[in-house]
């Protein structure tokens, strides 16, 4: 590959010189990387969005095996820069290359999944009712809807993710593949990646003969140019992955334009996990092994690491709570992504022990910034219930043990617990019949409730829904990973009484795409059979 430039991508060509500009930093070494990055200026900004929204006219009505064909070429050519991608990459995040080679598989594997549910179209959601001039008192009309693409989206690349959830990740992926042009705002901490990733979207465009600025990448160390990417009149929806506070400052900057649009920011979760008493007694080392693993996992910098654990007061938990002590205790300090990331970390520790929560280990220690100690909290439900924070996120490897007494203490903390993005529960087969009424409250507290198992890992398939009530995410009712994420930036729209010719294929009597679809209630993945006709569900 060349040399990376520190200049945005707008379309096939490149953003202006200006005057701010910042580097990355090795968070390892607290080396400064080269070259300076140049701060997109107002001006390209502009001119991001206007090619977007002039590329949005006819990507939009590209065949969906020419987005397909996009989305797969952008996975061979990230395929192709394995090397120097993962090798800026570790320079500028510090993990590990293994860790890095296998986020490059994910992101490859999202591109073809997302590139299949294109090509196949179900994803549409075609639904047909078809004219009958005999109803009385009046005739029904023809009506014919289906989802279609909304226009240029931002995505903003997320710090933890600096590959899978970040310029080619699953929210550039799903609105592509929906057949939106996509403005990539970099994350500051990544940049170089960025450049290298977003180097082969726009070459993988122009191979595959799409009209420029199909997409756009973006640099900036501050807010300056998210904000206006958000407020900005062209851009239609929103793909945010952070900090709550990053992620509500962009739903009330949407919300606030003259034409508000959606914001699908994932923001934050502390991924509950409840151990019911069964499990504690006959596999409490283990439990304690599985959570000490899962919460610092990633240096505890996973969107699904547990961060708030409920086990029963008494014996059989303070054996759990010890062997967890000593886990935390041999914990090696791990790098994480930035120094501000780990002073907030920091924060966030000082935050737990201002609120009461009484330290039980910490592990390994440096004096370096940017590292993250792990650390082992206790409380209990009245504390944790008369002290909400001590239930917020602390973005890092941490956890907090919050011992309950019996089942009715337990139903009240899980109703206390704000929207999360998972909730686990281990216990043994004969205990969940017992606990009916908490699996349905964790239901409807997460995007994602796991029996015996601990959530961090998310399986990137059609089934995953990685979402949940707000906070976790600002809309619940959709997912960031998995197929049905193509659904977000995307909306219905009905034709009426329209001839043949003129609506979609995917609407077409004829059915040219051989998709399922709805057709006067019934499902079907024929043609339509002739008016009035009404098959089976």
């Amino acid at each position: 590959m060349s040399d990376l430039q520190g200049l945005s991508l707008l379309g096939f060509g490149r953003g202006a010189p200006g005057p701010r500009t910042f580097h990355a930093q090795n968070p390892a070494t607290g080396e400064r990387l080269e070259p300076s990055y140049q701060a997109t200026e107002p001006a390209d900004v502009d001119r991001a969005c206007a090619l977007a929204s002039q590329a949005f006219e006819a990507y939009s009505r590209a065949l969906a095996s020419e987005r397909a064909a996009f989305l797969r070429a952008i996975a061979e050519g990230l395929e192709g820069a394995r090397e120097p991608i993962v090798e800026r990459c570790q320079a500028e995040t510090a993990l590990p290359p293994a860790r890095l080679q296998a986020e490059l598989g994910r992101t490859t594997h999202q591109l073809r999944l997302m590139a299949a549910v294109a090509e196949e179209g179900s994803w549409g959601d075609a639904r047909i009712d078809t004219a009958d001039p005999d109803r009385k008192p009046a005739p029904r009309p023809d009506v014919r809807s289906m989802r279609r693409a909304l226009g240029p989206v931002a995505v903003f690349g997320s710090s933890n993710f600096p590959l899978a959830f970040s310029v080619a990740g699953g929210d550039t992926a799903s609105a592509l593949a929906a057949g939106n042009t996509v403005i990539v705002k970099a994350h500051p901490l990544h940049p170089g990646t960025s450049e290298r990733v977003g180097e082969v979207v726009a070459a993988s465009a122009r191979r595959c003969g799409l009209p420029e600025g199909t997409f756009s990448l973006l640099f900036d160390d501050g807010f300056t140019v998210g904000e206006s990417l958000v407020r900005h009149p062209l851009v239609q929806a929103v793909g945010f992955t952070g900090s709550r506070a990053g992620g509500e400052a962009l739903v009330r900057l949407a919300a606030s334009r003259a034409q508000p649009i959606p914001v699908y920011a994932e923001m934050g979760s502390v991924n509950p996990v409840v151990v019911l008493p069964g499990a504690l007694r006959e596999r409490s080392r283990a439990l304690a092994e599985g959570l000490h693993a899962s919460f610092t996992l990633g240096v505890g910098q996973f969107c699904t690491n547990p961060g708030v654990v409920l086990i029963e007061a008494g014996a059989v938990g303070d054996v759990f709570e010890q062997h967890l002590v000593e886990l935390t205790r041999s914990t090696p300090v791990g790098v994480m992504l930035g120094a501000r990331i780990g002073a907030a970390y920091r924060r966030g520790l000082e935050r737990l022990r201002g609120l009461g929560a009484t330290p039980l280990s910490e592990g390994a220690t440096r004096a370096d910034v940017a590292t993250g100690q792990a650390a082992l909290w206790r409380t209990d439900v009245p504390a944790a219930l008369a002290a909400p924070g001590l239930l917020e996120e602390v973005f890092g490897p941490s956890t907090l043990l919050v011992r309950y007494r019996d089942a009715a203490d337990l139903e009240r903390l899980v109703r206390s617990l704000d929207g999360q993005l998972t909730a686990s529960v281990h216990a043994l087969p004969e205990e969940l019949p017992t606990f009916g009424s908490l699996l349905r409250l964790l239901a409807g507290k997460a995007g994602r409730v796991v029996i015996n198992q601990f959530p961090t890992g998310v399986e990137v398939n059609h089934a995953m829904v990685h979402g949940g009530p707000f906070p976790a995410t600002s809309d619940g009712r959709s997912t960031s990973v998995g197929t049905r994420a193509i659904e977000r930036f995307s909306r219905l729209v009905a034709y009426q009484n329209f001839p043949q010719e003129a609506l979609p294929p995917e609407l077409q009597d004829a059915n040219p795409r051989a998709l399922w679809r709805v057709i006067n209630g019934g499902r079907t993945p024929g043609p339509v059979a002739g008016i009035g006709d009404r098959p089976s569900g």
